[in-house]
């Protein structure tokens, strides 16, 4: 059993090697040419993006050929799973489907995440972990269901002008004009994988307490998995990182960075968290 994903799945380069987890390329399109964005860094990244303001570059998922060539050369006649960024955000999962459809050989079961970044990884995680333990399609599928609608991703953002600029407010539309200057508290809804807007704050340290009240309510004493996940901001990073080890009940936390595929549509300033219950994760193996 093969597991592919993208790069908005933000796994470490360790995840992917262990676990034999192969990943499509998602492009970051700047004034002088395209990037994969899996061949630049994050400090990269935003050195390039802060130098070109107030434009921002934009981004662009992989064709269904790409998939096709990817599936081709990856499940021969074994099967797969694809678990890509929500359909409520990116088109990367029509892409895919499309893909699947050009194979001669072997299954691929295309999986649509709902969400992105922490929560998507989770899932690829999850299914690399059972897929090397043995279990079966159904008991797989069934897992990133309870995994799907158990985990929340939520961050804040010093600003919303990226998300603005590339198009990606939805329903967080509400927050523009003189709210610019507030700090957005945004999460991932499972109804339909679009951000929506949980509250704001004047301060970061104000969002911040607003995504740990949130989680607490979620998540109560559960014991979790908790990711937290920044651009280039890991003073916000630790902050949330104190406040969530203070008012819920983690059992593993870790910092990492965001994809910089996904940094085109937050900038620098983002910080916030993927929480999953750790009774969803912790009888897979390691």
């Amino acid at each position: 059993m093969k597991i592919i994903t993208d790069c908005a799945a933000d796994l470490t380069p360790q995840e992917r090697e262990q676990l034999g987890i192969i990943e499509a390329p998602l492009y970051i399109q700047f004034p002088e040419g395209e990037v994969n964005s899996a061949d630049i860094t994050a400090d990269q990244f935003y050195d390039r993006l802060e130098a070109m303001r107030p434009a921002i570059p934009s981004t662009a998922q992989p064709s269904s050929g790409i998939f096709a060539d990817l599936y081709n050369k990856v499940v021969g006649a074994s099967q797969a799973f694809s678990i890509h960024v929500s359909s409520g955000l990116s088109g990367t999962i029509n892409s895919a489907r499309m893909g699947a459809e050009q194979i001669k050989d072997g299954v691929v079961h295309i999986v649509d995440s709902m969400t992105l970044s922490g929560g998507q990884r989770f899932q690829v995680l999850a299914a690399a972990l059972a897929a090397r333990a043995g279990w079966g399609k159904e008991a797989i599928l069934e897992r990133l269901d309870q995994i799907r609608s158990n985990t929340e991703v939520i961050y804040t953002l010093e600003t919303l002008e990226y998300l603005a600029r590339g198009g990606r407010i939805g329903r967080v539309q509400a927050l523009l004009g003189s709210a610019l200057k507030l700090k957005p508290v945004i999460h991932v809804d499972k109804t339909d994988g679009k951000y929506s807007t949980v509250g704001k704050g004047r301060t970061i340290p104000q969002a911040i307490e607003i995504i740990s009240d949130h989680l607490h309510q979620t998540y109560q004493e559960k014991e979790l998995w908790v990711s937290v996940l920044h651009g280039r901001f890991k003073p916000g990073a630790d902050s949330l990182a104190d406040a969530l080890k203070q008012k819920l009940n983690v059992k593993k936390l870790e910092i990492l960075r965001i994809s910089p595929v996904l940094g085109v549509h937050t900038g620098p300033g983002i910080v916030g968290a993927a929480v999953v219950p750790m009774e969803l994760m912790q009888d897979l193996g390691n």
